[in-house]
């Protein structure tokens, strides 16, 4: 039976941020993620989190000036001391919040970049991020994101992201793959889970195309909840999407997993 995270960036917008938790524990889940938690103290989350009994599955490192439209460092040639410093920034969340899975977000290509030399940066720098949170027991992920949502993003397909990996050669490193993105930019999403499994860290879900709740739009999860458990998947399954009215009045489709979730 799959278990959810709820996004506290997307869902229960209704609520201040740090009322999110309490919110999403109420209908019952058992875990949380969100974006970037770096406008609050690592204490105050660690509280929310320790007061309503919720797991931390999942957070983004920080993405540079992200109302100036960055996305992300690894990938940006020059960056690299901010990228570092970005790493242990993340770390003193993680280890307040017990979190074991932070997403590394790649960075947006400018008009014509060297691609190459991103690459290059972008494996450097993953390397970096894996060797420091390999000491505490903390898994890197790299998510391919549609370019209609994100353009110019650096990494957007499942192989490219594999393939990173793979040059990375860190154990500690995998994908995060939102079936979302996924169904947008490649689609045959059950045949990519079967290649991809053993690399995937994290799963992510929204409907499409409106990104609403995962039983709307074009995209089967029901039943393809029932194929990511044949296939043995144990992580958790990020509620990445924005409720189409509330929050509450929209998780009809999480009824039938809700006392399975831990």
């Amino acid at each position: 039976m799959p278990r959810f995270a709820a996004n506290l960036s997307m869902m229960y917008t209704e609520h201040d941020f740090l009322d999110r938790f309490a919110a999403a524990a109420a209908d019952g889940f058992k875990a949380v993620e969100f974006l970037f938690p770096y406008a609050y103290a690592p204490a105050e989350i660690a509280k929310r989190l320790r007061e309503q009994g919720l797991t931390q599955a999942l957070f983004n490192l920080p993405p540079g000036d992200w109302a100036g439209g960055e996305r992300g460092l690894a990938a940006l040639p020059g960056r690299e001391d901010e990228f570092a410093a970005s790493v242990q920034q993340a770390l003193v969340y993680a280890q307040a919040t017990g979190c074991r899975r932070l997403h590394v977000m790649a960075g947006v290509a400018s008009a014509g970049a060297d691609r190459e030399a991103m690459r290059r940066t972008y494996v450097a720098n993953l390397r970096h991020a894996a060797a420091q949170f390999a000491a505490h027991g903390i898994t890197a992920l790299i998510e391919p994101i549609n370019t209609r949502d994100m353009p110019g993003y650096f990494l957007t397909h499942q192989q490219q992201a594999h393939d990173v990996v793979a040059e990375v050669g860190a154990s500690n490193l995998k994908v995060q793959m939102d079936l979302y993105h996924c169904q947008i930019m490649e689609g045959d999403l059950l045949m990519r889970l079967k290649r991809h499994i053993d690399g995937v860290g994290h799963l992510q879900i929204a409907g499409v195309p409106q990104r609403h709740e995962p039983d709307t739009g074009e995209v089967n999860y029901r039943w393809l909840f029932d194929e990511i458990d044949a296939l043995g998947y144990e992580g958790y399954i990020g509620c990445e999407y924005r409720p189409s009215e509330g929050t509450s009045e929209g998780l009809g489709w999480f009824a039938p997993y809700k006392e399975a979730q831990a």
